[in-house]
């Protein structure tokens, strides 16, 4: 285990066991399920206060400082896990990553899974996906998709208003994308070509609303990362 001085300094050093017993309970159980290659940081208020670096990520240092766009932020923030394609916030070089809200000594925590390197996300985009339709199977240019969904435990695309059914999930179809599509919701990914305006609804929640006039809802988790994208 490694405690950083920021970490050190967050809490008095009789509550220091106390915190740790908490922390090793946390990554007993992780380590029964995520990959040999993924790292864990947990995050509570302003400080990292664990890490467990894998092997693949020895040679990188954590930053000091949470920045306040990060998963971890937003984890602390939101209260909800979030997922995060090429986060940088970290080591200082994009990984794919997995936040969970926890509890530490009754403090709010973020835990932090680190599951792959940037390499292994720069592969070739896709350029069609094969969609199923009844019980026929067709590919269609990637460009074409509006967008995707995930529901009832599937995936399914839509172009020229059909809906076709993926074999990928949302999470392998996010690291293989071209990159003007975007996650805007944990079913929804958009085709930004597709878009005809950003609103609001009543509840003030923003909305996409496609150039066929089907209207997407946008989650708090991914809002800012589509103001990036689109600069508004």
């Amino acid at each position: 285990m490694i405690l950083n001085q920021r970490g050190i300094d967050l809490v008095e050093m009789n509550d220091l066991k106390l915190i740790n017993d908490e922390i090793e309970q946390f990554t007993t159980i992780l380590q029964d399920w995520i990959p040999n290659e993924a790292s864990i940081v947990i995050a509570s208020k302003d400080a990292y206060i664990y890490t467990k670096q894998s092997k693949q990520h020895l040679h990188l240092k954590i930053r000091n400082v949470i920045d306040d766009n990060s998963i971890v932020a937003k984890v602390l923030n939101t209260r909800k896990k979030t997922e995060v394609i090429l986060d940088e916030s970290i080591f200082g070089q994009p990984f794919l990553t997995s936040g969970y809200p926890i509890i530490i000594d009754e403090d709010q925590a973020a835990l932090i899974i680190i599951q792959s390197s940037s390499n292994e996300e720069k592969r070739e985009p896709y350029k069609f996906l094969t969609g199923k339709q009844e019980d026929d199977w067709a590919p269609f240019p990637i460009c074409e998709i509006s967008y995707i969904e995930s529901l009832q435990k599937r995936t399914w695309f839509y172009t020229n208003n059909e809906q076709y059914k993926s074999n990928l999930t949302l999470k392998e179809l996010q690291t293989r994308l071209p990159n003007y599509f975007v996650r805007i919701h944990r079913s929804y990914i958009l085709n930004i070509y597709f878009v005809k305006k950003i609103t609001k609804d009543i509840a003030s929640n923003f909305v996409v609303v496609l150039k066929n006039n089907v209207e997407l809802p946008v989650s708090q988790s991914y809002i800012s990362e589509l103001k990036r994208i689109l600069e508004f």
